[in-house]
């Protein structure tokens, strides 16, 4: 909620409300279709499919003609698994009839997992496997995810909202409601807000004492003692993902003996 009246700020203050088209701002919130066990922009929908009548049409089956429809994940289809990975893939119709988590843990304890489709020929392949019955492929929707994949749980969606109208697949925040968040179709335009990660950084001068011969120009040399400091502000309370440099002095060089300074 933090976050929520910020923008909420925002907007009072910078007018962010120009027209009726630009009250909402895109946010980065979307439903997403995925598969399985790996990614692919391959898709054969039937026609008007996806429909998501229902929000629980998560879960993705093929027609005997190969087109795919969503379709609630507790219905029960056969499922089709894949052996190997890439072009080397043995496909293989199961013929039990389960629902589609079913379906996947199955694949998944026998087989590599739920079939992966590619590209045409791969989805004539699994047409051709699945004999004229309806079956369970490995594409599923994860249902609003962050586009940095951070696993936040927080949901401030407007009052009947998400609807799940047929593409309605991206997140808007309405600030005449105020900030309340929409679902809208991806291809409409409004405006949008981005967000910057802040980055502090500080200089240090670095005494460094040693009894041996070190050549402190050598590049493996300076990298070693960069990652023995990063584990030494570790230990000591230090931000995980802090990142050290070395910093040239005028004269292109690191380290210089004390005396000479």
């Amino acid at each position: 909620m933090d976050d929520v009246n910020i923008l909420n700020e925002m907007a009072d203050s910078q007018q962010m409300v120009y027209s009726p088209y630009s009250y909402r701002f895109w946010i980065g919130l979307y439903d997403n279709w995925k598969w399985s066990t790996s990614d692919g922009e391959y898709r054969n929908w039937a026609s008007g499919q996806p429909a998501t009548y229902q929000p629980e049409e998560n879960c993705v089956a093929m027609q005997a003609q190969g087109w795919w429809y969503d379709a609630p994940c507790d219905w029960q289809y056969r499922p089709i698994c894949s052996d190997g990975s890439g072009s080397d893939v043995t496909l293989v119709r199961i013929d039990l009839i389960v629902n589609w988590t079913e379906a996947q843990k199955y694949c998944r304890e026998h087989h590599t997992d739920l079939v992966t489709i590619r590209d045409v020929s791969e989805n004539q392949k699994v047409n051709e496997v699945s004999g004229g019955n309806l079956v369970w492929i490995g594409l599923y929707r994860k249902s609003w995810e962050w586009v940095d994949r951070s696993n936040s749980s927080f949901q401030y969606w407007k009052s009947g909202e998400p609807n799940n109208i047929k593409e309605k697949n991206c997140a808007a925040a309405n600030f005449k409601e105020p900030g309340t968040w929409e679902d809208d179709n991806c291809d409409v335009e409004n405006p949008f807000i981005c967000n910057q990660v802040a980055v502090s950084q500080k200089v240090l001068k670095v005494k460094l004492v040693t009894t041996s011969h070190l050549d402190l120009e050598d590049p493996a040399v300076l990298e070693n003692l960069l990652k023995q400091l990063v584990l030494k502000l570790q230990q000591q309370g230090g931000k995980p993902d802090v990142k050290l440099s070395w910093r040239k002095q005028t004269d292109g060089k690191i380290f210089h003996k004390e005396d000479d300074m």
